[in-house]
Formats: C-alpha cells, sequence, structure tokens
C-alpha cells in the first residue's frame, strides 16, 4: 500500500512554498514590488467610492480616459481597461443630484462623450464610507462565526471518536490553510493585473470554507471508522488506510466541479469572473489540504511531533521555528 503519511513533512514544506508568496504580498506596503501596487486591492465595497463601466463606439486607450478625468479635478480616479472600447473608472464618491446641481457622473459621462467618444452604455455603481465599513466588519464577523461552528460541529459529530476536539481543530487548520493560499493569490493578483476583490470574493471565500469541509469530513469520517473498528492499530497507518480508501472519491468529486467552474469561467461574463476563479481555486487547494494536511496534523498531532518543538521554544528566543523546519527536514528524511 502507498504510504502516504510517511512523506508528511513534504506536504507542510509545499504549503508553505504556497503561503509564503501570498503573505509576502499582503504584507510588503505599495510599491514593495519595484511598481507593482499594493497587493489584495479592495473594491468600492470596502472602502467605499464611486465605479463607472462605460463602453464608447470606438477603441480607447487607458491613458486618454486618464487625462480627461484629471481635467475634471479627479486625479485620483483609476482607470483600468475591460476591453478595446471599455474602461473601468474609479474614482472618490461622487456626488449625486441636488436641487438644480446635476450628479456628478453626468457631468463626467457628457465630458467624455464631448472629447472622447460616443457612449454606448455606462453602469453606475457606489458606496457610502458607513456601508463599506460594515461589509469589512461583517466579513470578518462572518468568518469567525463560519470557523467556530465548523468547530464545535465536527468535535460533535466525532465525539465517539478519541479525542473528537481534535478532529474539529484539524479541520479548521486546514480551512485556514486554504483560505490563506486564496488571500495570497488575490494578492498577488491585486499587484500584477489590479484584481479587486469584493463582495463576491467574500462569497466566494465561504463556498471555499464549505466546500474544504465538506471534502475534509469525507477523509476525517473514514478515519473515525477505521479507528473504532481497529483500536490495535498505529494510528498512522490507519490514517494511510482512510485515505487510500477515500482518495478516489475525492479526486473525482473536486475533477468535476474544477471542469464546470473552468467551463464557466470560460463562457461566464466579467461580473462573475472572480467569483468562479477564487471557488475553482479553492477546489483544488481544498482537495489538497482534506488528504494532505488536515489529516497528516492528526498524525503529527497524535505522534506528538509538535510538543518537541514548543520545548526548544521554551529554551532560546526563535528555537521554536529552527525546531520546526528540523522536524519536518527530519519527517521528510525518514
Amino acid at each position: 500500500m502507498l504510504d502516504i503519511v510517511a512523506k508528511r513533512g513534504w506536504y507542510f514544506l509545499f504549503s508553505a512554498l504556497l503561503i509564503l508568496p501570498g503573505l509576502l504580498s499582503m504584507i510588503l506596503p505599495p510599491g514593495g514590488w519595484s511598481t507593482l501596487n499594493s497587493g489584495l486591492r479592495p473594491g468600492i465595497d470596502f472602502t467605499s467610492g464611486s465605479v463607472l463601466d462605460i463602453t464608447f463606439t470606438r477603441e480607447v486607450t487607458q491613458g486618454e480616459i486618464l487625462q480627461q478625468m484629471e481635467a475634471l479635478g479627479h486625479p485620483e480616479a483609476l482607470v483600468q481597461s475591460t476591453g478595446r472600447r471599455s474602461v473601468l473608472i474609479r474614482t472618490k464618491q461622487l456626488k449625486e443630484a441636488s436641487g438644480e446641481e446635476r450628479a456628478e457622473r453626468q457631468l463626467i459621462q457628457e465630458h467624455l462623450e464631448e472629447n472622447v467618444a460616443t457612449i454606448e452604455s455606462a453602469a453606475f455603481d457606489s458606496i457610502s464610507p458607513i456601508i463599506a465599513q460594515e461589509t469589512v466588519r461583517n466579513t470578518v464577523l462572518a468568518m469567525a462565526a463560519a470557523s467556530l461552528f465548523i468547530l464545535f460541529f465536527i468535535w460533535y459529530a466525532f465525539r465517539r471518536a478519541p479525542k473528537a476536539y481534535r478532529y474539529g481543530i484539524s479541520a479548521v487548520i486546514a480551512l485556514l490553510h486554504d483560505v490563506l493560499i486564496v488571500l495570497g493569490i488575490f494578492s498577488i493578483l491585486g499587484r500584477v493585473i489590479n484584481m479587486e476583490v469584493n463582495t463576491t470574493f467574500i462569497i466566494g471565500i465561504l463556498t471555499v470554507a464549505g466546500y474544504s469541509v465538506n471534502d475534509t469530513i469525507v477523509v476525517f469520517d473514514r478515519i473515525r471508522e477505521n479507528v473504532i473498528r481497529h483500536p490495535d492499530r498505529a494510528f498512522p497507518a490507519l490514517v494511510n488506510a482512510s485515505i487510500i480508501e477515500t482518495v478516489g472519491r475525492s479526486l473525482n468529486t473536486s475533477f468535476t466541479t474544477f471542469l464546470i467552474l473552468l467551463a464557466m469561467l470560460l463562457i461566464g461574463g466579467a461580473s462573475i469572473r472572480g467569483l468562479l476563479l477564487v471557488v475553482a481555486i479553492g477546489v483544488v487547494v481544498g482537495t489538497y489540504s482534506s488528504i494532505f494536511i488536515a489529516s497528516q496534523f492528526l498524525v503529527i498531532w497524535e505522534r506528538e511531533e509538535f510538543g518537541k518543538v514548543f520545548r526548544l521554544g521554551r529554551r532560546a528566543p526563535g528555537a521554536a521555528a529552527t525546531g520546526l523546519l528540523h522536524l519536518m527536514l527530519h519527517i521528510i528524511g525518514r
């Protein structure tokens, strides 16, 4: 039988290599990567402001639109091409019509029609600072509530298994692993192609959380069955057998889901592309973490391998990090 558990050090090392670039992208200040912008670019759902999505009757460039926006007194405007004839213009919150004064967005559209080209279609969206703050707070609360619910639900569902709380904590750790990778990828995309995160991104993150936990529970459930059925066998061997028994189902389900998402990415509209990309990445990462992170974490916990790191950490500053590296290399070398 293929011994997947024996290579667990490689899996954690590989995950660290995936997470580290994203963390650096989120931590580094604007301009940290040469002239690239800061990562995890929040949309107006989180920062407040206004967005104009305009399609002209001829091809336009970002430069000429930006020049006109500066002439209108909006040097802060960010202009992004979404097609040969269409642009996305993001500015500070534009004033609405009041009394005889017309809406500021109408003045912008008229100016662009006079100085650039005739506008074929235009869409407008605006978020106030209060709503933006509420969105950020509700996002954090939603993720915290989801994580706690998952922890206690799995703890209760696996209450007949020895040390059931470990299953819940391991599932949440795998969930955080998946979220960190998705956030890191979108942070890098924010620097490279100015991809913004908005409420659809949060919907995608919550979807990823549900999919990741669902896949993890499939593996955990088989581990629980084998632990109860074969209490005399070594725990790593039981985990390895459980992974072998469930890996086919996990891969088949994830592969078919990914194919559907890929098709929707190719033919779907721009409005849902960010959501689909989040879920597609989450499906791949969630499948990986359920097999190679959550289950392996149970083994490491059972064998008290993390205890060695903590004991080293009490002896000298920085020893825990060194101990963790030595632990992974030791496991890999087995």
